[in-house]
């Protein structure tokens, strides 16, 4: 064999993650990430910038930066995020710099995103690694928006028109996850099992900003 060997075997080389973390509403985004924030090596978990009211059980600078659609559109102006949209209404950003101050100290980053973003952001860094979670039916997905109690009839029948529409992006995506019915754990190890492997790859992946 004639094949080049790596410099050093014995020292793999460690890169930081970017991971995106989307699906459609009500799918349970907010539920894993808060459960991965409980586990022994969590990735850093971005806080977005949200235009729309926080909800009962939402903590500012925790869940989200809870914005008026005056200071979103000055953090545009000031160049502050690395996307941004409006989703059903309301703007939604990723500031710069808490990925960049993650990556300066080694940490991988998980984000959480509409499938908009998540495109926007693997358009931008296309070593992102994109996450889909699903349920596993729709009727489950509008019991979850149902039992959530913050959309109406009318907004739910429309998020899960648009959930059907973003179903055509999920051969950009590199990974499928379910959110089965009481078994949050097990979405969460799946992740956490992705996020190892990734690690584990000859060829790591390097996100640049």
């Amino acid at each position: 064999m004639n094949q080049r060997p790596i410099q050093n075997p014995y020292n793999h080389i460690y890169y930081p993650l970017l991971i995106v973390l989307s699906g459609p509403s009500g799918v349970g985004k907010d539920s894993v990430v808060k459960m991965m924030q409980q586990q022994a090596h969590p990735p850093h978990f971005v806080v977005t910038a949200n235009s729309r009211p926080a909800r009962p059980d939402e903590v500012d600078g925790v869940d989200y930066f809870f914005v008026t659609d005056a200071e979103f559109e000055e953090l545009i102006r000031n160049d502050e995020l690395l996307e941004h949209a409006i989703v059903y209404g309301q703007h939604k950003g990723v500031p710069k710099q808490q990925v960049r101050e993650a990556f300066a100290s080694n940490q991988d980053v998980m984000m959480r995103l509409d499938v908009q973003g998540a495109m926007t952001v693997k358009k931008m860094v296309p070593e992102a690694v994109l996450i889909f979670l699903n349920a596993a039916s729709e009727e489950e997905l509008r019991r979850r928006l149902q039992q959530r109690g913050t959309e109406t009839t009318l907004e739910i029948e429309q998020r899960l028109a648009v959930a059907t529409e973003e179903f055509n992006y999920l051969d950009k995506f590199d990974y499928l996850v379910f959110n089965h019915h009481d078994q949050l754990e097990t979405a969460v190890e799946e992740i956490m099992c992705i996020i190892s492997s990734e690690h584990a790859r000859t060829k790591p992946r390097r996100a640049v900003l």
